[in-house]
């Protein structure tokens, strides 16, 4: 851990001499941005949180220690128009298994506003019939289960990517697969930098800038369906979001609304 590394270089060498004097001097002087920082507070108050849960030490040496302030109001995630995310799902081809599939997937992405991770690692069985619905059962990070009932648009691409792929019945494998040397679909389940690459392939395809990738699906989702008329109550429990503040992050409803209040400076 690069903490401690820093700690033996500065002579601290026993857990009896990291005190938070220690660790507000490590903090301070680290060169990451604030947000990298942050994190590694956070990764050092966890350790030793479990070190004294494990009665190692008597205290948490870190709990006291302030991290750099860092206030975010509007995510960086590059997001979509509405008509642009269409756009791109009506110029993929659908005459091939895999465009068959990259269609669900990035249809998936923009209708469950789900992380590409949890799309990676849906399995087939994981999109199932709940009544006369079909749902998607998305394993998030941190172990979570989160269910999702399908958009019509998902369960119509969802519906013709397992039917072209014949896999419907193999419930327990991978639901989007990677592909061999002549295109045909393997047992292996795609990795995130698979679709990451699909993605930006799709997107020159279609002419978008080409900072879109995987999570402009989350935030062009989100963008969408607060535009609708949706609440963010709502869409943090689509999203899994802990707190609204972070699925804030990912409206960009008021950008038009900006431009068009900037315009009004008659110079």
């Amino acid at each position: 851990m690069q903490f401690f590394a820093w700690c033996e270089k500065h002579r601290v060498h026993t857990l009896e001499q990291i005190k938070p004097v220690v660790i507000a001097a490590y903090i301070e002087n680290h060169p990451a941005a604030a947000p990298t920082v942050k994190q590694h507070l956070a990764a050092i108050r966890m350790l030793f949180d479990f070190l004294v849960t494990a009665q190692v030490i008597p205290m948490n040496p870190a709990a006291s220690v302030r991290g750099p302030k860092y206030v975010v109001k509007r995510g960086k995630t590059p997001v979509l128009t509405a008509h642009e995310a269409r756009e791109l799902l009506d110029s993929i081809k659908t005459d091939s298994v895999v465009g068959v599939r990259d269609r669900a997937i990035i249809g998936l992405m923009c209708y469950t506003f789900a992380r590409v991770s949890a799309v990676t690692n849906l399995r087939v069985d994981d999109y199932y019939l709940v009544g006369k619905r079909q749902w998607i059962r998305l394993h998030e990070k941190g172990g979570k289960e989160h269910f999702v009932p399908a958009h019509h648009h998902a369960e119509e691409y969802l519906d013709a990517y397992l039917e072209s792929a014949g896999i419907r019945e193999e419930k327990k494998s991978p639901l989007f697969r990677s592909v061999d040397n002549r295109r045909r679909l393997t047992a292996n389940p795609m990795a995130r930098t698979d679709v990451l690459r699909m993605v930006k392939r799709r997107a020159k395809g279609a002419g978008l800038p080409s900072s879109t990738c995987c999570h402009t699906f989350r935030a062009t989702g989100i963008t969408a369906y607060l535009e609708n008329g949706g609440t963010i109550e709502n869409a943090q429990l689509i999203a899994a979001h802990e707190s609204p503040r972070t699925t804030k992050l990912y409206d960009r409803t008021g950008d038009e609304i900006t431009l068009d209040e900037v315009e009004r400076i008659a110079i």
